[in-house]
């Protein structure tokens, strides 16, 4: 369920927005126009996918047949000119 509040509304309503967005994103318009959207924390982690830790990516299944090949760059490093 989508519920939309005008600029003014959600400045009058911000308890009521949060609660709509319970429910479902809540559009808030500016001059007629969807200028923003309120999600809920939970919808918004869905939407982002959620932040993962690198160890818990190297852990999964398979990840040991990945085969990561990094090029050499063989004009980063330098040696040191001490004259």
């Amino acid at each position: 369920m989508t519920t939309t509040f005008t600029s003014r509304e959600f400045n009058q309503d911000t308890s009521g927005a949060k609660k709509a967005a319970e429910h479902g994103p809540v559009y808030i318009t500016d001059r007629g126009r969807a200028a923003h959207v309120l999600l809920s924390i939970e919808e918004y982690r869905h939407l982002v996918g959620g932040r993962r830790k690198i160890a818990d990516l190297l852990a999964m299944p398979g990840v040991a047949d990945v085969e990561l090949e990094l090029p050499v760059h063989r004009d980063i490093a330098r040696p040191a000119d001490l004259a």
